[in-house]
Formats: C-alpha cells, sequence, structure tokens
C-alpha cells in the first residue's frame, strides 16, 4: 500500500467540535471549537485554540475563563450554527434555543442542554500566527444526572456524543472495541469483564420489557 505525500495541514482527526460558552461584563457568547484537548491529568488541565478575529477571543482573553460543553447528536445542528455565526451579529443562546445555567466557579455559563460542562479558568496563553491557545485548569465539571450508574459510573455511551473529522460531524454510536489496556489484559480478568456487560446487559433488557408493560 503506498502513500501520497500532500501539503502539511491540520490533518489530526477526529477531533471533538465542542461549544465554549463565554461572558465579560453581561456580554456572553458560544463558539465552535474543534482545536481542543487535555494537557495535564493532576490538576487537570484543558486547552481551546481560538481565532484572534473571533468575537469570543476578547470575552476569553478579558474574562479569563470559559466552558466546555460536549456536543452530542441532540444538539449537532446547534454547534454548527454558532460556528459559523458571529455573535456581533445574533444571540446564539436565543437562536439555539439554548439555556443558560449559571456556574460553580467561573462567570462563563453553563450549556444545559450539554450533558458534560467543564468550567476552565484560563492560566496560560500562547500566542501563534493565526490562534491563540488558551490553557485552562477545569474547576468544575457537571454530569447530566442521567448518565451516572446506579454504581456510580458515567455512562459516555448513553450521551450520544460526536466527533469531527475533515469538515463533517460524525456520531460515537459504534461498537466498542476495546477499554484502555485490553492489548495485554489476563484471560480471566477479560473473561470477567465479559460477565459483567453481559449481566448488566440483561438487567437492562429486563428492565425495558418491565417499562413497556406498564
Amino acid at each position: 500500500m503506498g502513500k501520497r505525500s500532500i501539503k502539511p495541514g491540520a490533518m489530526l482527526a477526529p477531533v471533538p467540535a465542542v461549544l465554549v460558552s463565554c461572558e465579560y461584563e453581561g456580554v456572553r457568547n458560544l463558539i465552535t471549537i474543534a482545536w481542543t484537548g487535555i494537557v495535564n491529568s493532576d490538576p487537570p488541565m484543558t486547552y481551546i485554540s481560538v481565532m484572534k478575529k473571533r468575537f469570543s477571543h476578547d470575552l476569553i482573553q478579558k474574562s479569563g475563563c470559559f466552558v466546555i460543553n460536549l456536543n452530542t447528536e441532540a444538539i449537532t445542528r446547534q454547534v454548527d450554527f454558532c460556528g459559523v455565526r458571529s455573535g456581533r451579529d445574533v444571540d446564539k443562546f436565543a437562536a439555539c434555543g439554548f439555556t443558560a445555567l449559571p456556574a460553580d466557579v467561573v462567570s462563563a455559563p453553563l450549556v444545559a442542554e450539554s450533558p458534560v460542562n467543564l468550567e476552565c479558568r484560563v492560566v496560560e496563553v500562547h500566542e501563534y500566527p493565526s490562534h491563540d491557545m488558551f490553557v485552562a485548569e477545569i474547576v468544575g465539571v457537571h454530569v447530566d444526572e442521567e448518565l451516572f450508574e446506579e454504581d456510580g459510573r458515567i455512562a459516555m455511551e448513553k450521551a450520544g456524543l460526536t466527533a469531527y473529522a475533515n469538515g463533517a460531524y460524525y456520531t460515537l454510536r459504534q461498537r466498542q472495541m476495546g477499554r484502555f489496556g485490553y492489548s495485554v489484559m489476563k484471560p480471566k480478568t477479560k473473561k470477567r469483564l465479559n460477565r459483567e456487560a453481559n449481566e448488566k446487559r440483561r438487567a437492562q433488557k429486563a428492565l425495558a420489557g418491565r417499562k413497556a408493560k406498564r
């Protein structure tokens, strides 16, 4: 199998297209960001790269904070809208029907319709020709109650999250290939995990059956 060399570019994919909310002195906005990720685990730290000319850039720079709201299939159309329209011209919360909730720590609002919200406080800004990278500490996390299992585990697979690659949005509703470390997992551990997964599926199926009979 051969390879074809092309012009260098931002070809890393897939990436999460998240909805970032920000606010400064009563002016709030939403911006879609695909260039984001985790940079440290303790303390938990993330980053977003924002074009200097974007309306949200100034709000984030002055406020020193933002909220990352994870994108789902249910709100992808609105998230896309927030990436192509400017907050200088339209109130994106109103246009998209999003509900703004107060955060616990930062001044930027949460988006209620997103299942997971990360409150972020900017600690560093790295300037580049087209974008500025806002490195931030995650100082608060909010998760929808519906995603919690009885044992306290967060079932992210139920959130309907999406990914972004080469200009298009994709769902993540695919078969799980494995969990972290499965390449070196002992047969005994793998057997136990499969048994637990099967028991969980049977319990969920039984619960669905009982609800259907009501």
